[in-house]
């Protein structure tokens, strides 16, 4: 997983745009999105990512962002 100053850079991306080498990469890594809601029809991007889950709420907390308008999924390597 690359150092926390590394993984700025994928915040702000959405998950799907990242290639086969970045998903490697990050294999294993927590991402928190926000979720879906029709009223707010949010984009999909990544806005914390930690190597655990509690990381990533702390992460968003930290920012000012409730952690309870984010999901928070695993980042695996492509099939």
């Amino acid at each position: 997983m690359p150092t926390a100053a590394g993984l700025d850079s994928f915040l702000g991306r959405a998950p799907e745009s990242l290639n086969i080498a970045e998903l490697n990469s990050l294999h294993g890594a927590w991402a928190a999105v926000e979720l879906y809601s029709p009223a707010t029809t949010p984009l999909r991007r990544i806005q914390a990512l930690a190597p655990h889950q509690a990381a990533c709420l702390e992460q968003l907390a930290a920012r000012g962002l409730d952690p309870r308008q984010y999901e928070v999924l695993m980042l695996r390597r492509p099939c």
